[in-house]
C-alpha cells in the first residue's frame, strides 16, 4: 500500500519510465524496514487487507474462489496477501520490483511457516508465458507507480487466461484534489482532478526519488477496456464505525466524507 509525503503535490510531467523504475526500486529498498515497522501489524503475516479502510479479502471475496487458481500478486510487498492465499488453497506468486520488500516476505515465511514462490521482477515485463494465471490482483501495488499504466494493464492481460480476473486497489482518484494530510488541511481542495502530472520527490543532485502516478475514474475504465477487461464493480469501501487507526492520509475524519479508495474487480472474457 501507498505511504504518505509531503501535502503539496509537485507537478513534473518529466518523469522517464526509466526513472521511475528506478526510483520505485530505490525507494522501496530503503523505505520496506520502516514501512513494514509502521504498518506490519496491520496488514499481519497471512491476511489480504485491501485498503486502510481495513476491508479484508475474506469477508470481501473480491476475487471469488480461489482454491486451487494460479494467482499472482503484483506489487506483493512482504506478501501477507499471497500467504493468506495460500492458506485458503490457492497457488499463489508473490511478485515484487523491491528486494528489500521481499525480504520482509522472505522473514514472514519464517514466521508464519507459509511459504509461496517469490520473484523479484518489473510489473512492465512480467517473467511469466501468456496465459499463465486465474486470477492477477494487488492492494496497492505497481499500478499507482509506473508511469505508463495502461501497459501494465495490457501486461496483466497477457498472463492471464481468457475468463480470468484482475483486481486491484489504488488510491481513490478524488483523492488527488486535497492536500495529503490526514486533518482538518486534507479537507482542502488545491489541485485540479484533471491535471495528470505525477507527484514526484527528488533528491538534492536533482534524481528522482519517489513518485505516484494520477490517473481519473474514467482513465482507469478506459484503459482496461483497451487492455480487453471488463469492469465488474467498482467498490469504493465506506470508513467503517470504531475503526480510528490513521494510516498516511487515510483517516476517520477524512474517510467518513469521501472516498480514499478504490477497488476495480475485472474480467478478461473468455475466447
Amino acid at each position: 500500500m501507498t505511504t504518505s509525503h509531503s501535502s503539496e503535490p509537485l507537478p513534473d510531467p518529466h518523469v522517464t519510465e526509466a526513472e521511475a523504475r528506478h526510483a520505485n526500486r530505490s525507494w522501496w529498498d530503503l523505505d520496506a524496514d520502516d514501512y513494514q515497522d509502521e504498518h506490519g501489524a496491520f496488514l499481519g503475516d497471512t491476511d489480504f487487507v485491501w485498503c486502510p479502510e481495513r476491508l479484508r479479502e475474506a469477508d470481501a471475496r473480491l476475487l471469488g474462489p480461489v482454491q486451487g487458481k494460479k494467482i499472482l500478486e503484483l506489487g506483493a510487498g512482504a506478501a501477507a496477501a499471497s500467504r493468506w492465499l495460500r492458506r485458503e488453497g490457492a497457488l499463489p506468486v508473490a511478485l515484487d520490483l523491491s528486494a528489500g520488500m521481499l525480504r520482509h516476505a522472505r522473514e514472514a515465511e519464517d514466521r508464519s511457516g507459509v511459504r509461496v514462490p517469490l520473484v523479484q521482477a518489473d510489473a512492465l515485463a512480467l517473467p511469466f508465458p501468456a496465459d499463465t494465471f486465474d486470477i492477477v490482483c494487488t492492494a496497492f501495488g505497481a499500478i499507482p507507480f509506473v508511469a505508463d499504466s495502461a501497459a501494465a494493464m495490457r501486461e496483466v492481460a497477457r498472463v492471464l487466461r481468457p475468463g480470468g480476473s484482475w483486481v486491484f486497489s489504488v488510491t481513490h482518484p478524488m483523492r488527488w484534489v486535497f492536500l495529503d494530510e490526514p486533518d482538518e488541511h486534507g479537507l482542502l481542495a488545491r489541485n485540479s482532478y484533471f491535471d495528470r502530472s505525477p507527484y514526484v520527490e527528488r533528491d538534492d543532485d536533482g534524481a528522482v526519488s519517489y513518485l505516484e502516478q494520477h490517473r481519473t475514474l474514467g482513465d482507469r475504465v478506459r484503459e482496461l477496456v483497451a487492455a480487453g477487461f471488463v469492469l465488474r464493480d467498482l467498490v469504493e469501501p465506506e470508513w467503517p464505525d470504531g475503526h480510528e487507526q490513521v494510516w498516511g492520509q487515510w483517516s476517520p475524519l477524512r474517510g467518513r466524507l469521501f472516498p480514499g479508495t478504490a477497488i476495480f474487480v475485472c474480467d478478461l472474457p473468455k475466447l
